[in-house]
């Protein structure tokens, strides 16, 4: 099992950040790492995501939603091709440092048979959480100094 980890303080609330993340329909707006995501935000359904990571043409995957906790994490399972040969159990959590502060926290367990082959997709999916991870910064602080 391989993990990526990235975390970022974002100075808006949580609220103002979760709105973000879970405002799809934006996504294209801001978000360089994840272009489009759709679906129902509730455990069990299926969403289709279009990801980009740096240096790829970027694919299509169908994440099955494992948890959702409004306003504080979203956990999701995508497997490409086949189960067991390169799963992600992506999650995204916001931790409230204080009113107009926020931890945001995204990461990603892989695992299966092919995991081991695929260090250059791990390290530019890492580079592409980064990426992510300071948009969402940009747009929230943004969001919350126009407020």
């Amino acid at each position: 099992m391989k993990e990526i980890y990235t975390e970022i303080e974002i100075n808006a609330s949580a609220s103002t950040v979760w709105d973000i993340l879970t405002d799809f329909d934006k996504f294209q707006n801001w978000n360089p790492f994840m272009k489009k995501i759709s679906g129902n935000l509730q455990e069990g359904s299926i969403l289709e995501a279009f990801i980009q990571p740096p240096n790829s043409n970027g694919m299509t995957i169908k994440p099955k939603i494992l948890e959702y906790q409004p306003g504080k994490k979203l956990r999701w399972l995508g497997v490409l091709w086949i189960r067991k040969l390169f799963d992600g159990e992506h999650i995204w959590t916001t931790e409230e440092i204080n009113e107009h502060k926020t931890l945001f926290i995204q990461k990603e367990r892989f695992s299966g048979l092919f995991v081991p082959f695929g260090s250059t997709l791990l390290k530019n999916t890492k580079t592409g959480f980064e990426l992510m991870n300071l948009a969402l910064k940009e747009e929230s602080e943004n969001i919350s100094n126009s407020n």
